[in-house]
């Protein structure tokens, strides 16, 4: 594998790999069909599964389509940037040197190496669908500081399954004349002898966090609302393009003038408020934070990822199973999705823990999901999404009301937007800086007199990152505080994950539900909550937990009972890890 190391402050690139790329379909009568899959294609996951080699794995898959990658050709990584704007100290702002701040974004730094792989490429492509040709994965920090590398992974080969047919890439550097793919199957090992240590916030310590965040809220005032009723975003106050879901006069769902269109400031039935010296004094008023814990799992043997990702994605069809440089989870929530021009975005905030059924318990999620908290969540969420995608995507259409989006063990509140692309520098897209804490700095392809194309992915993310559903509201002040009360490095958990390919296509998710490989035998699991004015510490440790459970039920593992604090060698906070993830 060519590793490329790429610094922020370098004025021209290094030396990158000039790659082959060529892509085809193996599910027809081509003799060129790799071993071990002449004799016909696996017809089950776990039996593809089992002939996939345990290291050097990479996966984005939902349901039975996606992509898997497998060895790797080049890696592009890079870390320690913010760029103008952004926030830092695991969301400080002002933490970074002033000399720093001047530097490109890590989601900048890989967004122009990759479109230099691209260019020196050799592709081609018999397949022509999206996850085609030259793909590579992708996983970058929460934090523009983060000891994390931000990465693109390139793999050595790549398996695409898409509207029922299966493709091969074969990316190779030039002068690698390596023997053609060979895979050789393995049977998959269960986890075994998993426990749970304590990570660098306890329970104990995640319940202090709440209380400290709620009562930080309600000391420095309720939250805020609008004429209408709704609550204020620095978005409508600032008078940027906005979207309610169905909000009417006093708040209430399916009443709005233009229900679920982006557009001008108060089209959305008064999401919008006027500006002024008082909007501009509650910009900085804290109403949301997300706030993270950690656990680690500890096991026996080495950690099969094959068949930690074929129960993910057994047990959540519905969601996207990924892994990339030893993240590994699958995520509900899709950030952003790139396909010929056209973006799309599923948003989620607002989470019911199911209990026993979750189809016999839609109605009490319902009510729950529907009261002031969720509904208020869900709506900082949806409004900082429209904030900062919508002056990319002037057609930018959000769901009139959200719906639930059901999963075995919770129960979320979802709205899915949808909206084309406009070429960076035209009306839509002048002047934009995203929404406010967004990592936003003049790309390449803004630069002056430069044609005017659609924004890359990465460009788009960098805009959207990090989103009320895993920040808060507002970015910078809910940075503060996360970095003050968790005190730890999220490295690449609640970060843009997923893939992309040389035609401008991809998809990335919010890595949720996932944990980070820190050896192999050993991985740091996180989950988050947004906590609310409202927010009661036992009710958000025990939705931690059930966002936990995903992985902990994956590793054969099991979080002690938490219900009466810890005491002992598992209370208070303990320090972050020292050494570098496994990936």
């Amino acid at each position: 594998m060519i590793t490329v190391d790429l610094d922020p402050a370098a004025v021209e690139l290094p030396d990158l790999p000039a790659l082959r790329v060529r892509s085809w379909f193996i599910d027809g009568v081509s003799p060129e069909a790799p071993r071990p899959f002449r004799a016909g294609l696996p017809t089950a996951p776990v039996e593809f599964l089992a002939q996939l080699p345990v290291d050097e794995l990479s996966c984005w898959v939902r349901g039975t389509s996606g992509l898997v990658g497998f060895g790797r050709a080049v890696r592009l990584r890079t870390r320690g940037t913010a760029g103008p704007g952004a926030v830092a100290g695991n969301g400080v702002p002002g933490a970074v040197a002033a000399d720093e701040a001047a530097l490109p974004s890590r989601f900048t730094v890989l967004d122009r190496a990759w479109r230099a792989l691209v260019a020196s490429a050799r592709i081609d492509d018999g397949v022509g669908l999206p996850g085609a040709g030259l793909v590579g994965f992708t996983a970058l920090a929460f934090s523009p500081d983060s000891r994390a590398h931000s990465v693109i992974d390139v793999p050595r080969y790549l398996m695409g399954r898409r509207d029922g047919r299966v493709w091969l890439t074969d990316i190779a550097p030039d002068g690698d004349n390596a023997a053609g793919l060979a895979l050789a199957a393995s049977p998959l090992r269960a986890p075994v002898g998993a426990r749970v240590l304590p990570g660098s916030v306890s329970a104990q310590a995640y319940r202090a966090n709440v209380a400290q965040a709620s009562a930080t809220m309600r000391g420095t005032s309720v939250i805020g609302t609008s004429a209408a009723g709704l609550p204020e975003t620095d978005a409508s106050k600032a008078g940027g393009r906005v979207t309610a879901f169905g909000t009417g006069a006093h708040g209430s769902p399916g009443a709005a003038a233009s229900p679920g269109t982006v557009g001008s400031p108060g089209e959305s039935g008064g999401a919008a408020t006027a500006g002024g010296a008082g909007a501009a004094g509650e910009a900085g008023r804290l109403r949301k934070a997300v706030l993270a814990r950690d656990a680690v799992v500890e096991t026996v043997e080495d950690i099969d990822v094959r068949a930690v990702l074929g129960r993910l994605n057994a047990d959540y069809p519905s969601c996207w199973t990924f892994d990339v440089a030893g993240l590994v989870g699958a995520t509900p929530e899709l950030l952003i999705g790139v396909q010929d021009g056209t973006v799309t975005s599923r948003v989620l905030a607002g989470t019911y823990r199911v209990q026993r059924d979750p189809a016999a318990e839609l109605d009490a999620a319902r009510a729950q999901l529907g009261a002031a908290k969720d509904s208020a969540e869900h709506r900082f969420a949806i409004n900082s999404l429209a904030a900062s995608l919508g002056p990319l995507s002037p057609d930018l259409h959000v769901d009139a009301e959200p719906h639930l989006l059901q999963l075995s063990n919770v129960i979320h509140l979802a709205s899915d937007a949808r909206g084309t692309l406009a070429p960076t520098g035209s009306a839509a897209g002048a002047g934009s800086g995203g929404a406010p804490g967004s990592e936003h700095e003049v790309g390449d392809g803004e630069a002056a007199g430069a044609p005017a194309a659609p924004p890359s992915i990465l460009e788009v993310a960098r805009r959207v990152h990090p989103t009320a559903a895993v920040g808060g509201v507002p970015p910078a002040a809910a940075a503060a505080l996360i970095a003050d009360l968790e005190g730890a490095d999220r490295g690449r958990y609640a970060g843009p994950v997923g893939w992309l390919d040389d035609r401008g296509n991809g998809q990335l998710g919010i890595a949720l539900r996932c944990g980070q490989l820190e050896a192999r035998n050993r991985i740091r699991l996180w989950a988050g909550a947004g906590i609310m004015p409202d927010s009661d510490p036992d009710s958000e440790l025990a939705e931690t937990a059930a966002k936990l459970a995903p992985m902990l039920r994956a590793l054969g593992a099991r979080l002690p009972d938490e219900a009466g604090g810890e005491t002992g060698d598992t209370a208070g906070r303990l320090s972050p890890p020292e050494s570098p993830p496994v990936d």
